[in-house]
């Protein structure tokens, strides 16, 4: 004996497809988080200014270039101590990253707020950064994050509603 309900498609909740899809920017931003922080531990005891160096010589940027010379006078401060915080602040942002993308996934109503609070308190300082210098990749992740936060606002706003509407007699 078998229940029909259980082949009937329509029958089963569909999941939230914008939910998805900022469920897996989370997630995809959470594993490049993951591997920074991954690329910082494994420069622990080397010479980070020799490991600079060796980089850009591979990226043939050209060494007598005053950004070249600007990012190799400035990794001459990186140490060990440094590259630790770093890693710890950037594991944690993942970590954070990871809950938000597979709570939004489950559709948890928490993780649609936190997502929300998160994203919000980074857009005045992604506004900051455009307006100070404006390329394609700053701009395209306001843009996005904007998104991200307009659509889980109409969601949770959506929820309130429908929430109200049901207890009224």
């Amino acid at each position: 004996m078998t229940d029909s309900s259980a082949q009937d498609p329509s029958t089963h909740p569909r999941h939230n497809k914008g939910l998805i899809l900022i469920a897996a920017y989370k997630l995809v931003q959470a594993l490049l988080f993951i591997a920074l922080g991954v690329g910082a531990l494994r420069l622990l005891h080397k010479d980070f200014e020799d490991e600079l160096t060796k980089l850009i010589d591979h990226l043939r940027f050209n060494p007598e270039s005053k950004l070249v010379n600007f990012v190799l006078e400035k990794a001459s401060i990186i140490d060990d101590h440094m590259l630790r915080r770093f890693s710890a602040v950037v594991f944690i942002y993942a970590g954070i990253g990871m809950i938000e993308g597979i709570g939004l996934y489950l559709e948890k109503v928490w993780a649609e707020y936190l997502t929300l609070i998160i994203t919000a308190s980074f857009l005045p300082w992604e506004i900051f950064e455009v307006m100070h210098r404006l390329t394609w990749m700053r701009a395209g992740l306001l843009v996005l994050n904007a998104l991200v936060l307009l659509y889980l606002l109409k969601v949770v706003t959506e929820r309130v509603r429908r929430r109200d509407s049901s207890r009224m007699p």
